[in-house]
């Protein structure tokens, strides 16, 4: 199972071809299951630039299979962790929300399929595992 990042939807919505939209294309063409998590779905609608983009992507996104923190609050002190011990290692991480998009992928046993220098950092310093 993969779970989608919001930097290879993002390219895919606009058209973009990229090694790793070519990846998430080939995932759709084969039937691979795949999700999103709330905050991808979250940075996917605020970047629409209409109403209409809204709602329609709206709709699309309502249709994915969605994963979550599994722990409920302990999952977000998890990446928080995350987030601290990278630091304390030199792993600069620009996101703090990339580290809770990684500890969702690692609660649920996900590959993440992404295209986000922070991910490369976190997977060196954590059980991250991505898709390619």
């Amino acid at each position: 199972m993969i779970l989608v990042d919001t930097s290879v939807l993002i390219n895919y919505f606009r058209g973009a071809r990229t090694p790793k939209t070519d990846v998430f294309a080939s995932v759709l063409d084969h039937g691979i299951p795949f999700g999103i998590c709330g905050v991808v779905y979250q940075e996917l609608l605020q970047g629409c630039r209409s109403d209409r983009d809204f709602r329609r992507l709206r709709a699309y996104l309502d249709t994915q299979l969605f994963y979550d923190v599994l722990d409920g609050r302990e999952s977000y002190v998890r990446a928080a962790r995350l987030f601290f011990d990278l630091r304390r290692k030199g792993r600069t991480v620009r996101s703090t929300v990339d580290c809770l998009i990684a500890q969702i992928a690692i609660e649920n046993g996900l590959r993440l399929l992404h295209d986000d220098a922070d991910f490369d950092a976190i997977q060196a310093g954590s059980k991250l595992r991505t898709y390619l």
